[in-house]
């Protein structure tokens, strides 16, 4: 079976600068301050080419023709106060677009991920992710909110100045222009290396966000078994390779950059060699040349600068086409284009499992799921135990639909999950947890969580009911006080009751209990069972357990094997049959006897 795309590993066959049109596409939404910073750059650049032509007057009208010098001096400052203003102007409209493009470039990146299915996170790693939504985004800043600017306006200057020198001296412009197409062909075969290059310097940086993020969130681990000096080592080796193709891409830039300066400043000393002969013959006034020779070194800046804004360009054509595929990625569950609405039932929803067969994208010789079939009835409670691997959680990933069946079908109160929407059919459902998540914020947001306009007495009730009341009103500020990283402030325990009150607050007709009381300690478990019998109440639930204690008071227990149902029943014809599950009691209980 051919592996599906990975995002992360895809090549890039965009044109050199064809990605930044992805910018475009968000910047066209600013057309007032577009036009502004286009006017600013314009009549900056206009004022720049300015400068020669004032010193012109200032030495043929004012030094040569003895009329009054202060008159072309004033000419000269006033081009110099409007430079000012314009390049102001030119600065702040263009990093205020900067700094909305990349804004708005998170939030429709991040919009995007909240649809994929969790196969996309299972291909591309959530750490490079992050490094594509920093990183990447700080380059595109720089390129929107100065590289793109700074290489107009040296275009504007450059072409502005060639005319000029046209104007001033034809033969002596002529002369200067047979180094350009020279180097153009220098600008655009190096460009393309230089592009590789940074594209493979950006997925060298995500490797080193992506060890740092690994190792961070593992370090008890890591000093827990002594392997600081060779995560130190794997670190070092990683920076090594992102610093080899950086060097590697600056060497080139160098490179390009040399050989374009070479070029356009040779070609200019040149041009200025003749020109002297000419001023030396009288074919040209002394204002002239002056101006000829200060034109001549704004072009030549503002064409040799071009070669380091295209590297920076080429850059962010990288940086820009990594994140439009974060951006243009597919979701793998979509909802139908006319969703069938779900039917409400009283006490609970019958969810069904009809012939499953179903492999993860990763693991796609070994079946999740073999053939199952399964119907639970409303206010049901369905215990499924079994061994490590037996598939136990894969039904509650697919009763979610965060996956669909490879055969078979997963249905809810009779509607099959692919012609509903998926978030109709999530709503119906609240989810506790092996490892509870608690997010980064108030105690207040984790438990409203479950429903964002639960007032403060019904937050209270679920943690009242969840056993969760008297640690909450014991924290610093109640409800608003900050949980810390992965809830750092609480238990594991405290954490377990927060998801369950979470739940709670839902309300929803369909319980999911994935392993919820599997790493509690045995006071912390006595309470957490406690809440969990007071939310089960009136749901139709599925508890998958190791725990056999657990799911003894269950209507019914399903126990799973290699994918397949093998037994069902209650806890005491199961024992008696003397199969799957007494073994696994036999194990935890001292007074099962194994028939």
């Amino acid at each position: 079976m051919e592996d599906a795309p990975n995002t992360t590993a895809r090549a890039d066959a965009r044109p050199a600068l064809g990605s930044l049109a992805m910018l475009w596409s968000f910047a066209h939404h600013y057309p007032g301050r577009i036009t502004g910073a286009l006017a600013a750059l314009i009549v900056s650049s206009a004022a720049t080419l300015g400068i020669p032509s004032g010193f012109r007057l200032v030495i043929d009208k004012g030094f040569m023709g003895g009329g009054d010098i202060s008159r072309w001096f004033e000419y000269l400052l006033l081009i110099v106060i409007i430079l000012a203003i314009a390049s102001a102007l030119r600065f702040y409209f263009v990093s205020w677009l900067g700094e909305r493009v990349v804004a708005d470039i998170r939030s429709a990146t991040q919009a995007n991920l909240l649809r994929q299915a969790p196969r996309f996170f299972e291909e591309n790693r959530p750490s490079e992710i992050a490094s594509r939504m920093t990183a990447d985004t700080a380059i595109v800043e720089q390129v929107v909110g100065s590289t793109v600017s700074v290489a107009l306006r040296n275009l504007v200057t450059g072409t502005g100045g060639l005319i000029y020198l046209f104007a001033l001296a034809p033969k002596l412009a002529a002369l200067l222009l047979l180094g350009i197409p020279i180097i153009l062909l220098v600008l655009i075969s190096l460009g393309r290396k230089v592009r590789g290059l940074s594209r493979a310097s950006q997925d060298r940086l995500a490797d080193v966000g992506s060890v740092t993020s690994e190792v961070l969130g593992a370090m008890k681990i890591v000093q827990a078994f002594g392997q600081e000096a060779r995560e130190a080592m794997r670190f070092n080796a990683t920076v090594e390779a992102g610093f080899a193709t950086a060097r590697r891409r600056i060497a080139l830039r160098a490179i390009m950059t040399a050989v374009v300066i070479a070029l356009v400043f040779g070609s200019i000393t040149a041009v200025m060699w003749q020109g002297a002969l000419d001023v030396a013959a009288g074919r040209l006034s002394g204002g002239s040349i002056a101006a000829f020779v200060l034109t001549g070194g704004l072009v030549a800046g503002a064409f040799g600068s071009l070669s380091e804004s295209w590297g920076d360009l080429l850059r962010g054509a990288g940086a820009a086409s990594r994140l439009h595929e974060l951006m243009s990625a597919t979701p793998d569950i979509l909802p139908p284009v006319v969703p069938t609405p779900i039917p409400v039932t009283a006490n609970g929803a019958r969810l069904t499992f009809d012939n499953v067969y179903f492999h993860y994208p990763t693991r796609p010789d070994q079946a999740a799921l073999n053939g199952v079939t399964l119907d639970i009835a409303p206010g049901e409670t369905v215990a499924v135990v079994g061994p490590s691997g037996a598939g136990k959680t894969t039904l509650i990933q697919l009763a979610q639909r965060f996956y669909d069946p490879d055969r078979g079908s997963v249905r809810l109160n009779g509607v099959a999950l692919p012609d509903a929407d998926p978030a109709a059919a999530r709503a119906m459902m609240a989810m506790v947890p092996q490892d509870s998540i608690i997010f980064a914020a108030s105690a207040r947001d984790n438990l409203r969580y479950g429903r964002w306009d639960a007032s403060d007495d019904e937050i209270w009730g679920a943690a009242r009911a969840a056993n969760a009341e008297s640690f909450l009103r014991a924290l610093p500020e109640g409800l608003d006080t900050f949980m810390g990283e992965d809830g750092a402030r609480l238990s594991g325990g405290q954490r377990q009751r927060l998801s369950i009150a979470r739940a709670l607050l839902r309300d929803a007709p369909i319980l999911l209990l994935d392993e919820a009381t599997s790493a509690l300690d045995a006071e912390s478990e006595r309470l957490v069972q406690d809440a969990l019998g007071r939310l089960i109440l009136g749901r139709t639930t599925i508890v998958i357990a190791h725990r056999l204690a657990t799911v003894r008071a269950a209507d019914r227990i399903i126990v799973m094997d290699e994918g397949r149902i093998v037994e069902q029943g209650d806890h005491g014809a199961l024992v008696a049959q003397g199969g799957l599950y007494a073994r696994l009691a036999s194990l935890q209980f001292q007074d099962v006897t194994i028939s």
